[in-house]
């Protein structure tokens, strides 16, 4: 669920301002497609950038344990979608300008979260499937103005292999079960779920047994993923304070609602010890991932925007110094996550679009510190 945020937000940034110009000259080392798809300024951390997708909404793309491939969700109706699928592709050969490529989820209900496991021949996703074979309604605008996220009581975690077939299903408790990605070290996933009443992370073995709760204070946790070398979690949390916020909270959810318009980044221990507070930013900061060293964090965030957006990407420390923007797009980067081998970024965005509201992915080699 955590592209639901792009599908609500995509209408503002088609509308948004003109990317920043800058003096910064464009390295000999780049490739010609860089002059056209990258900022000068970004050209410090990219180079030699790919668009892979070139139509409708494209989010989350997570790479296979060999770097070989991506799995990522769409709705492109040309695909015969009518609302969030997950496909895969081979990114560095396969052509989706021309090619559509092979979706692997059921076709039915709304689909998000998909991550590889270990030997790249299976992922585990959550759907919705089993509640209906029509995509779940999005929520309509509020009268009050809110901007809400649909927490769907229907969605359980599968594993399925790279036909499509469904393997197994790791979750079926009551609620919301989603949001799950993979320890690179293959043994752990963890995942947001709503079985206590709140929206808590959880870690379970690949084949969903030994379940622990990692958090427990009240708020939104989700998005989260290990560290390179699987010792520690990152993730975006809410934390309502005052007496109005709790009950802003509590009552949306008891609508099966969040508003995800405020939130920052935390970093614990794989079991839930040693929680630390990342950012203080203010606005929505999320979509974390690790830095290759685990060192650092990359992220997206507005909180230098006073409408909301756009959203770039960012790098900090673990210890909340070194604050660097990398992006400098005008309307939309997000859900940044290094290759494994720390070679590569892939990330989404509304860049190259056409004025229409589209999300790419795009991947680019990283030159970054």
């Amino acid at each position: 669920m955590r592209s639901l945020l792009v599908v609500a937000l995509f209408a503002a940034f088609a509308c948004s301002s003109k990317a920043e110009k800058s003096e910064v000259s464009t390295p000999e080392a780049h490739s010609a497609s860089d002059s056209l798809l990258l900022h000068p300024e970004e050209m410090r951390y990219l180079k030699n950038i790919k668009q892979i997708t070139f139509g409708g909404n494209n989010a989350e793309a997570y790479w296979s344990f060999d770097d070989s491939m991506l799995v990522f969700q769409s709705d492109y109706a040309g695909w015969d979608n009518e609302c969030d699928q997950v496909f895969f592709v081979n990114w560095q050969t396969d052509n989706l300008k021309t090619n559509a490529p092979k979706k692997i989820s059921t076709g039915l209900g709304r689909t998000t979260c998909s991550y590889f496991l270990p030997e790249d021949k299976t992922f585990v996703y959550a759907s919705t499937h089993l509640a209906g074979d029509a995509c779940p309604p999005v929520p309509e605008r509020r009268d009050d103005g809110k901007y809400v996220w649909p927490i769907y009581d229907s969605f359980d975690i599968f594993t399925a292999d790279l036909n499509g077939t469904i393997l197994s299903q790791l979750t079926n408790e009551p609620g919301y079960d989603a949001e799950a990605t993979v320890s690179p070290k293959g043994d752990k996933i963890v995942f947001t779920s709503m079985r206590t009443g709140d929206l808590e992370l959880y870690t379970m073995n690949i084949d969903g047994s030994d379940v622990k709760q990692i958090t427990t204070e009240l708020g939104y946790d989700g998005g989260a993923f290990f560290s390179p070398d699987g010792s520690k979690l990152v993730w975006r949390a809410s934390r309502p304070q005052s007496e109005e916020q709790i009950a802003e909270y509590k009552d949306l959810l008891k609508e099966g609602l969040v508003k995800p318009t405020e939130m920052e980044l935390y970093v614990a221990n794989a079991d839930g010890t040693d929680v630390k507070k990342i950012t203080s930013l203010g606005k929505a900061n999320w979509a974390p991932f690790f830095h290759p060293s685990g060192e650092k964090l990359i992220f997206a965030s507005n909180y230098q925007t006073e409408r909301g957006y756009p959203f770039n990407l960012f790098m900090i420390n673990l210890d909340g110094t070194g604050l660097t923007r990398i992006t400098h797009d005008g309307t939309f980067d997000a859900f940044p996550v290094f290759s494994n081998d720390g070679k590569y970024l892939v990330f989404s965005s509304n860049r190259n679009n056409g004025g229409t509201r589209d999300t790419n992915l795009f991947v680019a080699e990283w030159i970054g510190d």
